[in-house]
């Protein structure tokens, strides 16, 4: 009997810890963008996701509050979300132009994630770099 119960609460256990969390629970994170082709100023805008949340969660929350924030991305099979254009501007395989994503982490590092908006999970504070660039 003893068993059955102890059973019944690590059940419970497991299941509240991994249903979705509310809308109490937000990270709050900013976007800023970058031209390293043009030059033309940054924009820096201010969002939320949740908590373990991924970034293209908070893309989408600030694209649906932000009239002058929006994006586009296709989705690979293999590699899932990618980051085509910001506010309007694309990527451009003949111009060697394209996307970067890079991360200001509150120590103040930048780095570059090795995953995509599809799977990296910002943590609170931290200043996501859309930087559009040429190779």
């Amino acid at each position: 009997m003893k068993t059955s119960a102890l059973l019944s609460m690590a059940l419970l256990l497991l299941l509240v810890s991994v249903v979705p969390t509310t809308s109490s629970d937000q990270t709050p994170i900013t976007i800023k963008v970058t031209n390293a082709v043009t030059n033309s100023p940054n924009k820096t805008y201010s969002t939320q996701v949740a908590f373990r949340g991924i970034l293209i969660g908070a893309l989408r929350r600030l694209q649906e509050s932000s009239p002058c924030f929006t994006f586009t991305y296709s989705e690979h099979p293999d590699y899932g979300p990618f980051l085509e254009s910001v506010n309007g501007l694309a990527g451009n395989f003949s111009e060697r132009t394209y996307w970067e994503l890079l991360v200001k982490k509150t120590n103040n590092h930048t780095i570059r994630p090795d995953v995509g908006i599809g799977c990296y999970i910002p943590n609170a504070n931290e200043q996501i770099i859309l930087k559009y660039n040429k190779y």
